[in-house]
């Protein structure tokens, strides 16, 4: 439960920007540029973050890691709710990153170590999918907040409420089941530290699971965690509850897509195939969006929904990079496979700002409307990047599951 609450704090910050961006764009005065760079600024420090806490990891455990950095995510909040211009909210993201940056990775390494390569994937789903309630708030109750103690105040509360998890983190969790003989946690030189990260980036099959992993979830999120609400806002003129309405339908998508995917592997017999129609479904749901003008708002929600639905297979490809790498590195390689998403996370949305900023007119001021256009242009440029991904990947070898011998699928047989 409480990796499922951390993560899931880590899930608000991350998409809060989206249904109250509008709002905090006019009173900060941001031009579509800062969005993208406010948005972006939370993954940047994941980014920053991922071999530090890797080796936090592999030396002092889960618990201590987090617990130790979660300050972090509080100071950062409450500097959100004390913003008063772009570069003050940007740093403050960046800050929230640093203090959420060993939240989800917490996830992969304690499910890994307390229920092994078996159940790993279906346990994780399940963490994910109930982390995303965190979506489910940043979307309506966010807005509720918003329009009645202030956007401000809002963050308030989740600073304390960061703190509380924190706390209770570190009380109740503890890295290894009973009965475990705990692997031995050495304090390794500096080259000792360099050579396995050397082994981990030389890993036999990790560049194509990088590669693929640097488009899946990134492209969703920025969606959902950055430019939906714009979006909303300027091409169907919705208000904030209305929009924070939508996002919280496509939060309930994001618990629904990793419940249903996650035993998928182990049903199926492969891991390939499931990455591969899941980044084809989104594909041609970017491609749907980018070529339609001005939809029908039904048909643009329909899609918006299914978006963080069938981009839940990248808990597919998070299994299939930590089945790459040996005990020993599993917290070097679950944050390096990370690297991957929050590189992507960090580049799209900023890259979508640019893009949004570009179709501005002349003497538009900050929070001015951007024109259908400029989202459209995003929609294809996530479209792209995820066939650039899904290239890569192909190249990629299958690595089936197995249950006692023999995968699900042939037991069914």
């Amino acid at each position: 439960m409480l990796l499922s609450a951390v993560t899931g704090l880590s899930q608000f910050y991350r998409v809060s920007n989206s249904v109250i961006g509008p709002e905090v764009a006019v009173e900060l005065g941001l031009n579509a540029r800062e969005v993208g760079f406010a948005g972006g600024a939370f993954f940047l420090a994941l980014l920053v973050a991922q071999i530090p806490v890797g080796m936090a990891f592999d030396r002092w455990g889960a618990r201590a890691t987090l617990s130790s950095i979660s300050g972090l995510a509080v100071l950062g909040a409450l500097l959100i709710a004390r913003a008063t211009d772009a570069t003050e909210l940007i740093a403050a993201r960046f800050l929230v990153g640093l203090g959420c940056s060993a939240s989800f990775m917490s996830a992969v390494f304690l499910c890994s170590r307390w229920f092994g390569v078996q159940r790993f994937t279906v346990v994780l789903s399940w963490v994910f999918a109930t982390s995303n309630i965190g979506t489910l708030v940043a979307a309506t109750p966010l807005a509720w907040a918003s329009a009645t103690i202030g956007w401000r105040h809002a963050f308030e509360v989740l600073a304390a409420l960061t703190a509380l998890f924190s706390l209770a983190f570190w009380w109740l969790v503890r890295d290894d089941p009973p009965g475990v003989v705990v692997p031995p946690r050495s304090r390794e030189s500096l080259t000792e530290v360099l050579r396995g990260l050397r082994e981990v980036w030389r890993t036999p099959g990790l560049g194509p699971v990088f590669a693929m992993h640097s488009f899946t979830y990134a492209c969703m999120v920025t969606v959902l965690g950055v430019w939906a609400g714009p979006y909303l806002h300027d091409v169907h003129g919705l208000n904030t509850v209305e929009r924070g309405n939508i996002l919280f339908a496509m939060g309930i998508a994001s618990i629904i897509g990793p419940l249903a995917f996650g035993p998928l592997d182990r049903v199926l017999g492969t891991r390939k195939k499931i990455v591969a129609a899941g980044a084809l479904s989104c594909i041609a749901l970017f491609a749907t969006l980018a070529a339609m003008p001005h939809p029908p708002l039904a048909l643009a929600t329909a899609l918006f929904v299914a978006l963080p639905l069938l981009s839940a297979y990248s808990i597919v490809t998070v299994s299939q990079g930590r089945a790459l790498f040996p005990e020993r590195l599993a917290g070097r390689g679950v944050t390096t496979v990370n690297m991957a998403q929050v590189l992507g996370s960090a580049v799209l949305p900023a890259l979508a700002g640019y893009m949004v900023g570009s179709f501005a007119g002349p003497g538009e001021g900050p929070g001015a409307p951007a024109p259908e256009d400029a989202y459209r242009a995003v929609f294809a440029m996530l479209g792209a990047g995820s066939c650039i991904g899904l290239a890569f990947y192909l190249r990629s070898k299958d690595r089936r599951p197995k249950i006692s011998g023999q995968t699900a699928f042939s037991k069914l047989k």
